[in-house]
């Protein structure tokens, strides 16, 4: 099982692209949050997922819910808050599918998990334990993401990262860097995009090698993921280091991509915990989760764009032919 960690919440995203969120007519709500998500994602591909948040004790948070329960997440590790608001987060998608952000959490039931409540024994059982960096904005919920940390590292779970950066969430770009950068040693697995490098080391060059190995990857850490968008992704690891290419689509909305990259990488690294040693097998896996991505960004929304295992094969058995 891979347990994923973090907030869950509704994203309204604009009926129409390319319009500014005062222009757009009407809004479609769909369920978000990276680390749900992934949790969906690993679970549509037939995996076996749980995710652990918080959200409101109201319509939207038992939405989510039943969102997580019909797509097979187990949903146990959720807690509800009868005195905060499920999160709610306004998108905008430019023309080329690229979203930006207004969120209302001031504060919001995912930032208000306490460590008392979380399920202990659901994070035990998880093989990979995934997170984010947007639960370490706030207390009580960054006390509780160190405390499920700890926990899942005692149990000797992979510690799996996606930084996820949203800016507009941190007090100042400082603290956002910080904030994320506090946890980046204990992670066995992370994944980051070519902008979050250039952010997280202050404007390096996100395609050179030695930035990447120098002021990123750590000595225990077994993998360490690059997402370049539709050109696919570069990996190192302590043995070795290389790119696959994407899997080229056309592009309606990239919400929930590098989520269903991420997704499909950790259903292949739950089913062989090895996988990074061995270079072949990583590649075909990597490939897989670029198509994962690629197939997400054809359709609107994340989670209902998310990808069957089938769907990944057909589209793979396409490309190569």
């Amino acid at each position: 099982m891979v347990v994923c960690f973090g907030e869950m919440l509704i994203d309204f995203v604009p009926t129409v692209s390319g319009v500014s969120l005062a222009e757009a007519e009407a809004f479609k709500k769909a369920a978000g949050g990276a680390p749900a998500n992934v949790a969906v994602g690993i679970a549509r591909l037939g995996g076996s997922a749980a995710f652990i948040g918080k959200v409101g004790e109201d319509e939207f948070g038992y939405m989510l819910a039943d969102i997580l329960k019909q797509n097979n997440v187990d949903n146990s590790g959720m807690r509800f808050d009868p005195h905060a608001r499920t999160a709610l987060a306004f998108v905008t998608l430019t023309k080329e599918g690229d979203r930006e952000f207004m969120f209302y959490r001031n504060p919001s039931a995912d930032m208000l998990l306490q460590d008392k409540e979380l399920d202990e024994n659901l994070i035990k059982k998880g093989c990979i334990f995934h997170y984010g960096s947007i639960s370490l904005i706030e207390e009580p919920c960054r006390s509780a993401h160190m405390a499920a940390m700890d926990i899942a590292k005692k149990a000797g779970c992979i510690l799996s990262y996606d930084p996820n950066l949203r800016l507009p969430l941190w007090p100042s770009e400082d603290s956002a860097r910080k904030g994320i950068m506090s946890i980046w040693d204990q992670a066995d697995f992370v994944k980051v995009s070519e902008d979050e490098i250039k952010f997280l080391t202050e404007g390096d060059d996100p395609y050179d090698d030695k930035v990447v190995m120098e002021k990123l990857f750590r000595p225990h850490m077994k993998l360490l993921l690059v997402t370049e968008g539709n050109n696919g992704c570069r990996y190192y690891t302590q043995e070795f280091k290389g790119r696959v290419a994407g899997v080229k689509v056309d592009a309606v909305d990239t919400t929930g991509a590098g989520d269903a990259f991420v997704a499909g990488i950790l259903w292949n690294l739950a089913s062989d915990l090895n996988l990074y040693k061995n270079e072949s097998r990583l590649k075909e896996a990597l490939l897989f989760a670029n198509a994962c991505g690629a197939i997400t960004v054809t359709g609107m929304g994340a989670i209902p764009a998310l990808p069957t295992k089938d769907a990944v094969h057909q589209i793979l058995g396409k490309s190569t032919t």
